[in-house]
């Protein structure tokens, strides 16, 4: 079933153009050109529906393993590096690809923290510059539903020891946030 799992993600990565743009072992993202499907509000730019953004997906297959017993601080302390690393990258990448120009913000949907102002990843990425919204499906409740199926999907395949604590990342339990940077702050911070 695993393999089956990866299989589907290759296929949704190629389909939907998710790409890696570093070769770097640390690296622990992938990017995608989009475009922003409502109005987004940041510090420093308004995004309307419609503009191109790039977006931010895991790298599933490079992830940290959580330990057997349940993440730990060296877990976080790994992930997080790889994480600031994999910014550094993204702005670096940025920087140099002409033919983005036109991207105003980087952005991303995650199922690993709730929306809630208290979640310890809201605050991480508030402190590293982002803005975190609520995330809304589409297509609404049922949208969520499948989308929160795959995300759980995905966790069982790559990262199966982040399901046994439980928490946020129960199938019925779990939410999602928008994460989003103007390209200017994150050339700024990470650049």
């Amino acid at each position: 079933m695993r393999s089956l799992v990866r299989a589907l993600d290759a296929f949704l990565c190629r389909r939907y153009g998710v790409f890696e743009y570093s070769d770097d072992p640390e690296c622990i993202l992938r990017l995608q050109v989009g475009q922003a499907i409502h109005l987004i509000s940041l510090p420093d730019i308004d995004l309307q529906p419609g503009q191109p953004v790039l977006m931010f997906h895991l790298w599933n297959e490079k992830l940290p393993q959580i330990p057997a017993e349940g993440a730990n601080l060296a877990w976080g302390k790994t992930a997080q590096r790889k994480f600031l690393h994999s910014l550094k990258d993204a702005a670096q990448f940025l920087e140099r690809s002409t033919h983005l120009q036109s991207i105003r913000a980087i952005g991303g949907i995650t199922s690993l923290f709730p929306p809630d102002e208290r979640a310890g990843g809201n605050k991480l990425f508030r402190r590293l510059g982002f803005t975190v919204l609520p995330y809304k499906s589409g297509l609404g409740k049922f949208g969520e539903f499948w989308e929160n199926f795959y995300s759980w999907m995905l966790l069982w395949t790559y990262n199966p020891a982040s399901l046994r604590s439980g928490g946020s990342h129960r199938l019925f339990v779990m939410r999602r946030s928008e994460i989003w940077i103007s390209r200017e702050r994150l050339l700024d911070r990470f650049g």
